[in-house]
């Protein structure tokens, strides 16, 4: 493909290093910049900019924030005692989207995965254990992805959490076995949130 323009070439260059943004595609986001007003460019630069410097990991549950504690956590709103595990910030939305969970989160970061060299302490698991054992947690559900992955690390964390005595449940499996939970559509995550099932080593 001939830009005729370095400038052009390398915009193209980094808007298609998106996941599922094509070099064609990128040239029409290229274009479509050079025919929007500088201002209208300045604010897209911005928000770029800013999901870098004005967002951050919340110290309670590792979701993403804006502040020290994210908005679900600073929910009063929100059931302390029901916290609900996943892999990624993005798992978070999704879980959201359905409206069907009222409690907490806590991101782990990752999945244990020897084969990626990512060993349980490369994960937000010991932050898990010490608020089941500081706060009034009556449930956690492992919501992670149907995968060898993310059955190892469910069995895992459901041998560390047997020892506190809180309720142990994971999601129904309205989630096909392989499928990410990110991509699951929000019917079939709502109701195996709203359908988990006891958890049992």
């Amino acid at each position: 493909m001939n830009f005729n323009s370095e400038v052009i070439e390398n915009a193209v260059q980094s808007l298609s290093s998106f996941p599922g943004i094509g070099k064609k595609t990128a040239l029409r986001m290229v274009i479509h910049l050079i025919n929007s007003n500088e201002l209208s460019v300045n604010e897209i630069s911005n928000s770029i900019n800013k999901l870098k410097t004005d967002l951050r990991f919340c110290d309670e549950c590792g979701n993403i924030a804006e502040s020290s504690i994210c908005s679900i956590c600073a929910n009063p709103l929100r059931d302390d005692g029901l916290v609900c595990v996943v892999s990624d910030f993005k798992d978070v939305l999704a879980v959201e989207n359905t409206a069907t969970f009222r409690g907490k989160y806590h991101v782990l970061g990752g999945l244990i995965s020897p084969i990626d060299g990512v060993s349980p302490d490369d994960l937000n698991i010991s932050s898990l254990l010490q608020r089941t054992q500081d706060n009034n947690i009556n449930e956690i559900i492992i919501a992670l992805s149907a995968t060898l992955e993310g059955d190892t690390t469910t069995f895992y964390l459901s041998k560390l959490l047997k020892e506190y005595g809180v309720k142990i449940s994971t999601i129904a499996k309205g989630i096909a076995v392989g499928g990410e939970i990110e991509y699951a559509d929000e019917i079939t995550l709502g109701r195996s949130i709203t359908n988990r099932i006891k958890y049992d080593i």
